[in-house]
């Protein structure tokens, strides 16, 4: 498609399953109570996403967030959220981007450059956030603009999926259209702001409609947040030349393929295992336990003489600090005094049946569940550290082929509008992305594996100096070395060999 066409139904009827599913695993990751109720009872939570699908709502209903009861009224409810699922896409977030991936360029005045960009348009935060929205959401997109009066740079941007009509020409991406609803919508005026992405251009456009209908264009100046758009757009009030051929925008797919739209290129969210139902089990096991503690606190049982009359009309009380009461007349033999009432708490049951749920959600999810805690209860050595983290470091790999190949090809954009829009001198090549094995090495598991290596004579001195300061270059490199062969005479002539025989 291109831009929508005037009068037609918003979000496109071919889409509307996939927002709807996204919708729904957006409930679970914010973690909101409120939001959860809404998705699981077929309510809106979010403009633009209505009516669910007769297979869905019946999902929906069920569970314990998609229950109608008295004890779930305002004021009344006391159902408790784990938020497993946020923690798992957090997760994912740091396995990927808490160390950034080695990114490379051959040419040395376009690598200072990069280097530059990552640093000012702050490129790791930014995969931070896009990792961890991916794996919630199914993928994410990310999208390079400019704009002169914000940064005299490229922008380096990540767009949700459901604000995205992609277009796929043989499994690859071709063009996007990029949507937000704006402000100053209302029920029933909606304001639209739509950004298409194509090879060598960028088109703008404002439409104003219904909620569920797209309505019709509108000049860019009738709204505030496109009024300044209006003066960088061509002839024809819609395009920007970008200027070079690569497409503006990437899309890097959570995980392959998506079980329930496998003809379409499109990723599937971490949840999509399915995990609702143990998302939904674990928030009742634990609301269950919450229930079986406030239910036991300790209470007493006094007898009527025992309670201290407030006046007529103003009942009775009992005073629990109060140390002597005076003489009641209550025979000995009768036992008529305080008795206190405690029930039993299940803590060992709930506590092994929340920990089988969170194992098999996040084995479902595709971590190890030591990612999570959930493997602590006794010291273990790195080899069973690394066999605890298989699965993960496994997940992590799959991972980073999708985010290699999106994250270059939006660099070298950014070179390449860098170069023209700004008047770089440099020459735009496609970055090298390495990602780390993401395993944190202890000092102890480095300095061990470095004396076994030197014991079997398999490195050089260069070798283990840079297996310890990776981030030394060749100078540094050098001048330790030489530190190191001056201290222990490491190379120095043989004072045996040099003898006259």
């Amino acid at each position: 498609m291109s831009l929508p066409i005037p009068g037609t139904a918003w979000p496109p009827p071919e889409w509307s399953d996939y927002y709807q599913r996204i919708a729904y695993d957006d409930a679970w990751y914010s973690g909101d109570r409120e939001r959860l109720v809404h998705a699981h009872r077929g309510d809106p939570h979010r403009p633009g996403h209505t009516g669910r699908t007769g297979r869905l709502r019946s999902f929906l209903a069920r569970g314990l967030w998609g229950r109608r009861s008295v004890d779930h009224a305002p004021g009344r409810d006391r159902r408790l959220h784990v938020p497993l699922a946020g923690d798992i896409a957090a997760t994912s977030a740091d396995l990927l981007f808490s160390d950034m991936p080695a990114i490379t360029c051959m040419d040395t005045t376009t690598g200072k450059r990069l280097e530059t960009l990552l640093e000012e348009g702050r490129i790791q935060q930014t995969l931070m956030s896009g990792a961890e929205q991916a794996a919630a959401l199914s993928g994410v997109f990310l999208r390079s603009t400019w704009d002169k009066e914000a940064a005299d740079r490229p922008l380096f941007t990540v767009v949700q999926p459901d604000n995205a009509i992609p277009e796929w020409r043989w499994g690859m991406l071709r063009a996007v259209t990029f949507w937000e609803e704006l402000p100053g919508s209302t029920t029933t005026t909606v304001y639209r702001r739509f950004e298409r992405h194509e090879s060598g251009r960028i088109m703008h456009a404002l439409y104003i409609g219904t909620p569920d209908n797209v309505g019709r264009p509108a000049p860019l100046p009738e709204h505030p947040d496109t009024e300044s758009l209006a003066s960088s757009v061509g002839s024809d009030g819609q395009s920007v030349e970008t200027r070079i051929r690569d497409l503006t925008a990437s899309y890097v797919p959570n995980m392959l393929p998506n079980r329930l739209h496998r003809a379409d290129p499109i990723g599937r969210s971490d949840y999509a295992a399915p995990l609702y139902d143990l998302f939904s089990s674990l928030d009742e096991a634990w609301t269950s336990w919450m229930r079986d503690i406030r239910l036991a606190r300790s209470r007493i049982v006094v007898p009527d003489g025992y309670l201290q009359d407030q006046g007529p009309g103003r009942g009775a009380n009992f005073d629990e600090d109060r140390e002597a009461f005076h003489g009641l007349k209550i025979p000995p033999n009768e036992g008529a005094g305080i008795t206190l009432a405690q029930f039993k708490i299940r803590v060992e049951e709930h506590q092994r049946t929340t920990d089988a749920i969170m194992r098999q959600a996040t084995h479902s999810a595709g971590y190890s569940p030591s990612s999570f805690g959930l493997d602590t209860k006794r010291a273990i050595t790195a080899t069973e550290v690394d066999s605890k983290d298989q699965r993960s470091t496994i997940t992590r790999k799959k991972k980073t082929g999708y985010w290699r190949h999106a994250v270059a090809e939006q660099l070298h954009v950014q070179l390449q509008l860098d170069a023209v829009h700004f008047g770089r001198g440099i020459t735009p090549e496609r970055p090298a992305i390495e990602f780390g094995d993401g395993v944190a090495e202890s000092e102890q598991q480095r300095a061990t594996t470095l004396e076994l290596l030197h014991r079997a004579g398999a490195v050089s001195t260069a070798t283990r100096v840079k297996i310890l300061h990776p981030e030394w270059d060749d100078t540094e490199v050098k001048a330790e070395v030489a530190a190191i062969h001056a201290e222990t005479g490491y190379g120095a002539a043989d004072p045996v060999g040099s003898f006259p025989m």
